[in-house]
């Protein structure tokens, strides 16, 4: 068997990979005990490289639920269908974690094979060899599966080229929203403004347009905690912003700027399969 102390100087890393892998620090607590169980009842002959032999358990666990959600053809969990203690505990982890919020959304959009590929090679330095044995394939088709999953990611990255004016003023009233900043907002926000949202993304009651920068700075003190939970992407080829608790997609804000002041935010609900496939649609 593992040593319980070699055991518990590798949970961090497993949890850290698991979490990856599975979107949930719950399913990854789990996945990691589960390898544990293996681990204390594992001939010690078969042990020869700790650190590696839980590693290769970990993720043919995780690679197994993955499968799993694939064959069922399950959706990745947008944050309001998640109970509410879930999703604070992973957005939780992934705040301790410094994670990124962006790299969770799109993980969620790979292949079991491509998930594993990517985060055990590109997050993890693990060689495609050892990638390759785990996922019972070659090593140049485990590099395919880490190359398609690259890919997918590079997609949805906002261009790291130097920040334009528009994007300068989006941040700055994002910030501004994120710290409730009223006044700050009205001055960044034309005179009128347009907010529109979905009906299923505010409290029953709540106006789904709303016409004025002071009305709609003071409607965004309401959701200050979702601002906080977004991060730049791209979608269908237009830089927005994913809300995104936990790394669980929720929606898009699409903000649009006129002679650099915000004029108009589309927030939309996302389909679990399109957050980062489809522009956000005009009210």
């Amino acid at each position: 068997m593992v040593p319980v102390a070699e055991f518990e100087a590798a949970r961090p890393q497993l949890t850290a990979m698991a979490f990856r892998f599975l979107g949930s620090i719950h399913d990854a607590e789990d996945a990691v005990q589960s390898t544990w169980i293996k681990a204390s009842t594992a001939d010690a002959a078969d042990v020869r490289n700790p650190a590696a032999w839980l590693t290769t358990v970990l993720t043919r666990v995780c690679l197994d639920q993955l499968r799993i959600r694939s064959r069922r053809r399950e959706e990745p969990a947008l944050a309001d269908m998640l109970p509410a203690e879930a999703l604070a505990a992973d957005e939780h982890y992934l705040r301790r974690e410094n994670v990124s919020r962006a790299l969770m959304v799109v993980l969620d959009l790979l292949t079991p094979a491509q998930r594993v590929s990517y985060v055990l090679h590109d997050l993890f330095d693990i060689p495609f060899s050892d990638v390759a044995q785990i996922l019972g394939t070659s090593t140049d088709n485990a590099k395919k599966h880490a190359s398609r999953g690259r890919r997918r990611l590079a997609e949805s990255e906002p261009p790291q080229a130097v920040a334009t004016t528009d994007s300068a003023v989006v941040e700055a009233f994002l910030a501004a929203a994120a710290g409730g900043q009223i006044d700050r907002m009205v001055a960044l926000m034309t005179d009128d403004c347009v907010r529109t949202a979905d009906t299923a993304l505010v409290p029953p009651g709540t106006p789904t347009v709303v016409t004025g920068a002071r009305a709609v700075a003071e409607e965004t003190t309401l959701f200050a905690d979702r601002i906080r939970a977004s991060t730049p992407m791209v979608v269908g080829g237009r830089p927005i912003h994913v809300i995104a608790p936990g790394g669980h997609p929720l929606a898009v804000v699409d903000i649009t700027v006129t002679d650099q002041r915000v004029a108009r935010i589309d927030i939309a609900r996302v389909s679990a399969r399109g957050t980062v496939s489809r522009r956000v649609r005009r009210s």
